[in-house]
């Protein structure tokens, strides 16, 4: 008798989660939210197996979240007829995914590497994703590796899955509750300005580009992170960056490799910020100088220096396809990653 309570206790406990599970799912869609994926170690690792491509066939990019929202991965493909290995990271600088490729004696690829320089110059911060994709991905294992293929089928389907904003604590982190004294509060992005796809190109939803109220809730963390007090990276500090990556660009050219820098577009007291802390000839003319690397900054090509991010610092998916489309032709007017 207790064992036929047991099981009907069972069915009835699964029903309820069932029904629970679906009403939040039908819920979230009614709300416009869409199934996206987890822009995790798991993700990244999948994706950083791509960069052993031929050269011929293939494009690695490296950097901060610009490039992931900038760089229009169906465009790049269709205009030069090679995949885009998207290997950038939000909130990081690129320069230990750069180490990690140089000293890897199988990547012989091409690669850009896009500099956002409050993250790429940054000596204290922005290294957390980088190494924790690269340490997954040198110890990931077959099980692994099997769950990542097997999550991936369910989580383009629920929109719940997404940890970003429906995980516990990320909606614990969205109540809004006021902060301690010397707390440093959350980053509430709003829900349709990160949304990341499978080959890992972030994009903004429609409600968000056409939301004013959201832009600004995102300039406002912008402006949060301005009030940082951590001074620009000078000196001896710079010198060993500057030092590092030169090393690392010569690794990968010496086993006939290519890579070229970017700096994609910025906008408002975000690009005011960015130029009063990091001027041009001393960071980013020096980057290429000292590399040898070619150069492509938004602002010297009158098609991208027009784009403007809606929320100072990243572009809506319409303007990425135009800022892939100049670059392209940029890469292929000056002959650079062998383009033609």
């Amino acid at each position: 008798m207790q064992t036929h309570v047991s099981g009907k206790s069972a069915i009835l406990a699964l029903v309820i989660v069932a029904v629970f599970l679906v009403s939040w799912e039908l819920f979230l869609r009614h709300k416009g939210v869409v199934a996206d994926f987890d822009d995790g170690p798991e993700l990244w690792a999948h994706v950083r197996d791509q960069a052993y491509q031929p050269s011929d066939k293939a494009v690695v990019f490296i950097g901060s979240s610009r490039i992931k929202y900038d760089l229009d991965i169906e465009t790049w493909e269709s205009l030069t007829h090679t995949h885009a290995v998207q290997l950038a990271m939000v909130a990081s600088s690129p320069r230990h995914i750069l180490t990690n490729l140089a000293d890897d004696p199988k990547f012989k690829g091409r690669l850009v590497v896009d500099v956002t320089e409050v993250l790429f110059f940054n000596r204290m911060r922005g290294n957390d994703y980088p190494d924790a994709g690269i340490s997954y991905y040198k110890g990931i294992t077959p099980a692994q590796r099997a769950s990542f293929y097997l999550d991936r089928h369910i989580e383009n389907r629920l929109a719940f899955l997404n940890e970003g904003h429906y995980a516990i604590n990320a909606m614990l982190g969205e109540m809004h509750i006021p902060d301690r004294p010397m707390v440093y509060p959350f980053l509430d992005f709003p829900m349709g300005f990160d949304i990341t796809r499978y080959n890992r190109q972030n994009v903004m939803n429609d409600d968000f580009i056409a939301d004013t109220n959201q832009h600004n809730q995102v300039k406002a963390i912008w402006a949060l992170l301005r009030m940082d007090p951590t001074p620009p990276t000078t000196g001896k500090p710079l010198d060993t960056i500057m030092n590092s990556v030169v090393r690392d660009v010569a690794k990968i050219k010496a086993r006939g490799g290519d890579v070229v820098f970017t700096r994609t577009p910025s906008n408002g007291f975000f690009l005011d910020a960015e130029h009063h802390m990091y001027p041009r000839e001393a960071y980013w003319d020096r980057l290429l100088k000292e590399t040898g690397c070619q150069g492509f900054y938004y602002a010297d090509d009158p098609v991208t220096a027009k784009l403007v991010c809606p929320e100072l610092s990243h572009l809506t998916p319409k303007d990425a396809v135009t800022y892939t489309t100049a670059l392209v032709s940029l890469l292929k007017q000056n002959k650079a990653l062998g383009f033609q």
